[in-house]
């Protein structure tokens, strides 16, 4: 109880600026480590030719769909256990974890048995050509396996942020991740297992990292405590939990849309212009990472005070996060748009992926600046309960926006059209994200001091 007040405290008297760079430091090593891997994986694969590298991409998108689902139930939870600790609920607390937890394993195991029954009409229809088609098999008959494990891990990272211990859960991530980039040049080229060894090296990171997080339940290092008694037998306690992740899982989910779309779109142009685009995503992503994480500090601090009524204190970590994201995705973007070529050229020594993404990376880098006033606005929903709100404004970006944007430029400008896409997406989805910044904070309530809180 000593530990539960000691943090609880902290959570909503330290002060802003402090707590939300504690809890973003090592969400934003996370997620850069994540994605450093991920460039690592796109890096070695592209020493097996464009096939190899556009095979990558589209399995990429079937694992932003676990990473979807991994998330709606780890943001549905965390964000509920967050304010629920914030109100001094650890009980309840314990059994959005559990619930969430079982959920995304049980939901695991199904993804994996259907995707090794549909394997090949699978990739197809995730926008593999047919040059593209064994690799694309090959990579993923080696992660299906691991499926359970990757959404559970996304789970387990989520509570543990919003529990405000995310310092436990890069623990978890850069293990993996090091094993991951340890093991792809061992697997693929001295084991010579080609593009499965990447998959494998994947699977395997995946899979032990989920062990460390779940150890850290285990071990008692949490407020929320998972266990098959603490698992809910109220039906309104899971669409609780639904409700509440649904932007997550609206936006990831999207995400893989859009990365379904835009490889369909873009093998009108050959296996060059899949490679290009997937080897963007992997640098963009790599960039969206710095101010993802740095929001993902925001989330506990703005769940935890908004369930304690300190109202004052979600709007200032807000615009302090705010100003943080845009800052380091600025510097990022132009260092970016500045060495686009030769960072296409690591992944890829081919003249015509090299042309092809350079251009998208440009015109990508342009719109990254502002990205963070959209993300932010959704995570603060989210955090909040907002469900709606949230789940609208999660759709913008990869997905009301992008894939007609895509469709219509590609359809009047050709290559061209698939290449700036994305740009124009991000900046019709900040315009419409700051209506509902302003009617947030406009209805705000005005803080309520501790005394009341308790007495209420």
């Amino acid at each position: 109880m000593q530990q539960y007040n000691s943090q609880y405290e902290k959570m909503t008297q330290a002060p802003i600026g402090e707590l939300v760079a504690r809890l973003a430091v090592p969400t934003t090593i996370s997620m850069m480590v994540t994605s450093i891997y991920n460039l690592v994986d796109t890096y070695f694969v592209g020493k097996l030719g464009n096939s190899a590298s556009g095979a990558v991409g589209v399995v990429f998108s079937f694992m932003a769909v676990l990473q979807a689902f991994g998330f709606m139930f780890g943001q549905g939870a965390g964000s509920n256990i967050s304010r629920k600790l914030g109100q001094k609920d650890s009980e309840s607390a314990s059994c959005f974890a559990t619930t969430s937890f079982f959920l995304a394993f049980g939901l695991g195991i199904i993804f994996a048995v259907l995707g090794y029954a549909f394997l090949e009409p699978l990739v197809n229809f995730l926008g593999s050509t047919e040059t593209i088609l064994p690799y694309a098999c090959d990579y993923l008959s080696y992660l299906l396996w691991a499926s359970p494990f990757v959404m559970c891990s996304f789970v387990l990272n989520n509570i543990l942020r919003f529990e405000g211990k995310a310092s436990l859960s890069m623990v978890g991530l850069l293990t993996g991740a090091i094993i991951n980039i340890v093991a792809d040049p061992i697997f693929i080229f001295i084991l010579d297992m080609g593009i499965a060894g990447a998959a494998l090296a994947t699977a395997l990171s995946q899979t032990v990292s989920f062990f460390i997080l779940i150890s850290m339940f285990i071990r008692g290092k949490t407020e929320s405590k998972i266990a098959p008694k603490n698992f809910t037998h109220r039906l309104a306690d899971v669409g609780n939990i639904i409700a509440t992740g649904f932007p997550s899982l609206v936006r990831q989910g999207m995400g893989s849309a859009a990365t379904i779309v835009l490889n369909h779109q873009a093998k009108v142009y050959g296996d060059a212009a899949v490679a290009a685009m997937s080897i963007v995503s992997r640098i963009t992503m790599m960039i969206f990472s710095a101010g993802l994480g740095v929001g993902q500090g925001f989330q506990p601090v703005c769940g935890f005070n908004y369930g304690a009524k300190k109202y004052g204190r979600v709007k200032k970590a807000f615009f302090f996060t705010l100003k943080v994201s845009i800052i380091m995705m600025g510097t990022c973007a132009i260092i970016g748009l500045l060495l686009s070529n030769n960072l296409i050229g690591l992944f890829r020594d081919d003249e015509q992926v090299i042309e092809i993404g350079t251009v998208a990376l440009r015109f990508q880098c342009c719109s990254l600046i502002i990205v963070p006033v959209q993300v932010l606005t959704n995570m603060l929903l989210q955090s909040t309960g907002k469900n709606l709100s949230a789940s609208i404004t999660s759709m913008l970006r990869s997905g009301l926006y992008f894939i007609p944007v895509l469709l219509i430029l590609s359809y009047a400008l050709g290559l061209l059209g698939i290449q700036m896409a994305q740009m124009v997406a991000d900046i019709m989805s900040v315009l419409t994200c700051i209506p509902f910044l302003v009617y947030f904070f406009a209805k705000l309530p005005a803080d309520v001091d501790e005394e009341a809180v308790s007495a209420g």
